[in-house]
């Protein structure tokens, strides 16, 4: 027996879709309002702190009631890391595409290290910055396995900088050891996270200018 003859209704029914199912309305929404979420909740942990921070409070800034939350994330700790987790993934993204940028226009390691300076810039003081000073400042409230795994992400953002110290340091443009440059200066970077008002201060370029000079005696 042939199998049109088997199946005789196959030739009347519809073709699936090849590739993955497109996603519904309420499946687009629900990233969005996870999306959403993520934003004001690390907004409100920047500034009010996560001990101060409500899951009422993270509700009313996104227009939800107050328990609606718990449907994305299972308690205000994992929203924390969520956003933490979204933070560095997401610079490790930015990282790289400005490293791609730089690496097609110069070869030199000055250069590359100006723009990895002013990149973390960007993710600590620019526009949506909210989610990296969170992880800097509120560590304390997640647990050693999400610890754990936040610092391979951050190992994962800071290895395009170890070769570009090292080629400094090789031809005597960075005086210290590899090892405490790296500490030093993302020491110094992380801090600005505390004092910088871009209202009031230098601008991002100006500031990263600042640090190359700082850094390696040099401006990109």
């Amino acid at each position: 027996m042939e199998i049109a003859e088997a199946l005789p209704a196959a030739e009347h029914a519809p073709k699936r879709p090849r590739g993955r199912p497109r996603k519904t309305l309420e499946d687009r929404d629900d990233g969005n309002r996870r999306g959403e979420l993520l934003r004001s909740a690390a907004k409100l942990f920047r500034r009010k702190g996560f001990d101060a921070t409500s899951t009422r409070d993270i509700a009313a800034a996104v227009g939800m009631q107050s328990g609606s939350p718990f449907y994305h994330f299972k308690s205000k700790g994992a929203l924390l890391y969520a956003v933490m987790e979204e933070g560095m993934r997401s610079a490790i993204e930015r990282q790289a595409s400005s490293l791609k940028r730089a690496e097609a226009a110069s070869p030199d390691a000055a250069q590359r290290l100006g723009v990895l300076v002013r990149s973390h810039f960007d993710v600590l003081l620019g526009p949506g910055s909210d989610f990296i000073p969170v992880m800097l400042y509120e560590a304390r409230a997640i647990t050693p396995r999400q610890r754990a795994s936040l610092a391979e992400l951050q190992s994962e953002y800071e290895a395009p900088w170890i070769p570009v110290l090292d080629a400094l340091h090789a031809d005597g443009r960075l005086k210290a050891p590899v090892k405490l440059a790296r500490l030093l200066i993302f020491g110094a970077l992380n801090w600005s996270a505390q004092w910088y008002d871009r209202r009031k201060g230098a601008s991002l370029d100006e500031l990263a200018d600042a640090a190359m000079k700082l850094f390696i005696g040099e401006a990109p």
